[in-house]
């Protein structure tokens, strides 16, 4: 990283320094660019190594499953062997059932000659790795500081009032993204009206390296494996997506209730649970930007997209903007071309708006199609998951879809 004093124009300025944000800034340092990040939090702190995990308090309550496909963009910006030095935790194998029925499917990652299916891994964590990574680049960072305005084509306004001028700016702030707002970029969303309860468990039996889903008509019930530092396999992260009245009166519980409570929905699947962290909630809607471009801005991740977390997609879709920008951003810098030029801010939206849209409507199926309580429903809903979890080859091909693998 350089000093923020170094320079006063830049080729890219990112606003937003999470997972997704401080990927772009790092891709395009190595690419040749002069890039900005601005994060709001201070870098020493993002840097803090984190207290090993011992009990279930220990763990951070967001996690993200990292796909094949976004590992291999962290390999190849030099950041994915740092995060394997922290904890993270391979999972082989998933399974998904019905909770009102006897439909199964089961993933393995050996049916398809992987090691893995993916990673669990503690948002915090990227984002330190990626920081470490930052540190030995060119990216100059403006930390303990926001994006107060956008200046059109110009650049960014910081909130102690420094000008930030940069040919494109990548907005990678967020859900709720300001610079989105500001630039008038319309959205097509909905509140499901529901709430992702979110926190870590401690098991009795192991979870087996396997991400487990069991989905009921008032929403999906994901244990999502976790490794300590000493590979303990009793540690799971939950995300318990519940319809609004439901998630409260389940917040609302003792810790003993609520364990209670979750141990039922999983149907025992892990024995019984040992301990239960403190809980948080997250109000569910699905988002989607009309546009990703204007006048030298571009949107990534969560500021286009967001995106129910049953099938854990989200920051994976995130790296696949990430990736996605790079390589344009690659070809215009060969070309000799402006990083916001139009014509090359058009090509990403085109190539990335697709995939985006296809995977927010398959996700949305899912949610209805379980979502549906009638007994012909019900069953022919069973009837397909058997069918489809005997079609190997089928299943496999969509497995390794989802993984990012040829």
């Amino acid at each position: 990283m350089t000093s923020t004093s170094n320079l006063s124009h830049f080729d890219v300025v990112v606003a937003g320094g999470g997972m997704i944000g401080s990927a772009v800034a790092l891709g395009l340092s190595r690419q040749g660019w002069q890039v900005a990040l601005v994060e709001s939090e201070a870098v020493e702190s993002l840097l803090q190594a984190p207290s090993p995990a011992q009990t279930v308090e220990d763990f951070e309550p967001r996690v993200s499953a990292i796909s094949l496909a976004s590992q291999r963009l962290l390999s190849q910006l030099g950041v994915w062997s740092r995060v394997q030095t922290g904890r993270y935790c391979d999972y082989s194998e998933m399974t998904v059932w019905d909770g009102d029925g006897t439909g199964r499917v089961h993933f393995d990652a050996a049916e398809l000659h992987a090691t893995a299916l993916g990673t669990i891994v503690e948002n915090r964590h990227i984002v330190r790795a990626l920081f470490q990574a930052l540190a030995d680049s060119s990216v100059t960072v403006f930390d303990g500081v926001t994006v107060s305005r956008w200046l059109r084509g110009q650049g960014v306004e910081l909130d102690d009032g420094r000008l930030v001028t940069a040919d494109l700016v990548v907005g990678a702030d967020g859900a709720r993204s300001r610079l989105r707002q500001w630039a008038g970029l319309a959205t097509r969303e909905w509140d499901y009206d529901h709430q992702a309860i979110v926190c870590t468990v401690k098991t009795t039996n192991t979870h087996a390296f396997t991400a487990w889903q069991r989905f009921s008509p008032t929403g999906p019930l994901a244990f999502l494996p976790l490794a300590n530092e000493n590979g303990d396999d009793h540690f799971c992260s939950i995300v318990w997506s519940q319809q609004t009245g439901e998630a409260r009166r389940l917040m609302a519980l003792s810790d003993e209730d609520f364990q209670q409570e979750l141990e039922r929905a999983i149907e025992g699947q892990l024995g019984e649970l040992q301990a239960v962290s403190r809980r948080f909630a997250f109000p569910l809607r699905q988002r989607h930007a009309k546009d990703y471009i204007a006048e030298g801005l571009v949107l990534v991740g969560d500021a286009a997209h967001t995106i129910h977390p049953l099938a854990g997609q989200g920051a994976n879709l995130g790296y696949g903007d990430v990736q996605v920008l790079l390589d344009e951003l690659a070809k215009a810098h060969e070309a000799g071309l402006s990083a916001g030029g139009p014509l090359v801010l058009e090509r990403y939206q085109r190539r990335r708006k697709g995939d985006n849209l296809t995977m927010m409507a398959a996700m949305e199926s899912f949610k209805q199609l379980f979502a549906r309580d009638e007994l012909p429903v019900r069953w022919l809903r069973n009837a397909g998951m058997r069918w489809f979890d005997r079609l190997t080859p089928l299943k496999n091909r969509i497995a390794a879809e989802a993984m990012g693998v040829d």
